[in-house]
């Protein structure tokens, strides 16, 4: 049975949107193909006919998920005072519990760093919010500040998801928010 292009093309945006989650919430290496296209219904033989091999899905999925937090954080910086809405949003409960929908950094950060494979992605979207940042900042030093902020914000993340303690969790989220917002000129 053939099926139309545009069901194709659905088909395509269901895999990367599942892709995408599950990347950024259990990791590039713990998500087989056959769970993902078995979750959505397809056959694992199915993926091959709109991928070439799970890296190209790996690039595409994060390039999407890096889409949507650009999304998210346009939104977030067009608020008043928008370098601390930012913070408190990057560091909320509910962006710590919802790493599946969340900023894809600390997994891209800590898997495609370890694994020793770099992407292009990791790049643009450090970029990008290092430039908002320092826009925001709008300090001599923003540019230096704004790696430093960034950085505290992606390991508190990753660190506060990866402990037991919930207390400790909380904690961890904010210290270095308040913290982190001390530092924003007035």
């Amino acid at each position: 049975m053939r099926y139309s292009q545009d069901h194709k093309a659905q088909t395509y945006q269901r895999i990367v949107k599942e892709a995408s989650a599950r990347f950024r919430r259990d990791g590039i290496g713990a998500t087989g193909l056959q769970p993902l296209m078995k979750a959505l219904g397809l056959t694992h033989g199915g993926f091959y006919a709109h991928f070439k091999s799970k890296d190209e899905l790996v690039e595409t999925a994060l390039r999407a998920a890096a889409e949507e937090s650009s999304a998210r954080a346009t939104e977030t910086f067009a608020k008043p005072d928008p370098l601390a809405s930012f913070i408190d949003m990057y560091l909320s409960k509910t962006h710590r519990e919802n790493p599946d929908a969340g900023c894809p950094l600390p997994t891209m950060s800590a898997e495609l760093g370890q694994r020793g494979e770099p992407s292009a992605i990791t790049d643009d979207r450090v970029q990008a919010l290092l430039s908002r940042m320092s826009s925001a900042l709008g300090e001599p030093e923003a540019e230096d500040k704004s790696v430093m902020m960034l950085s505290s914000l992606v390991g508190a993340l990753l660190l506060s998801r990866a402990v037991q303690d919930p207390a400790l969790s909380d904690r961890i989220l904010e210290t270095v928010r308040e913290a982190l917002k001390r530092d924003i000129p007035a």
